[in-house]
């Protein structure tokens, strides 16, 4: 399914994903991603139980400070801990989890806004 809004030049898109795979800004991946402003990395997840603090570092991690993180959860919304959530929160970082699809759409908008924004997507399966 093609996705792809009108973005800044150096900014990531999602630009397409389905069974197992995603493409952002021309690259293709096989595999769960995390995608920032300015680069995307291969992730390691493969349902929501395996989310936690420490394989989402790399967010905390990034020069380009996030607001809010997306966490597409496969093809059907689910929750995550309340004290998953608080702890984003403590990092001025709002957290919304959504199925993967809107995740990516959503990233794209906020993205084209110039929002400060990051998505973590589990790949379909």
């Amino acid at each position: 399914m093609e996705i792809t809004p009108l973005v800044p030049e150096n900014r990531q898109i999602v630009q397409s994903y389905g069974i197992g795979r995603f493409k952002v800004s021309q690259i293709e991946y096989e595999s769960s991603i995390i995608v920032l402003p300015l680069r995307t990395l291969s992730w390691a997840v493969k349902a929501l139980n395996d989310i936690n603090y420490q394989n989402l570092a790399p967010i905390l991690e990034e020069d380009t400070k996030i607001d809010i993180l997306l966490i597409g959860c496969g093809k059907s919304m689910q929750l995550l801990p309340r004290d998953f959530s608080e702890r984003w929160r403590q990092n001025s970082v709002a957290v919304d989890v959504m199925d993967t699809g809107a995740a990516c759409r959503t990233y794209n908008i906020l993205s084209a806004e110039g929002r400060r924004v990051a998505a973590a997507l589990i790949a379909l399966d």
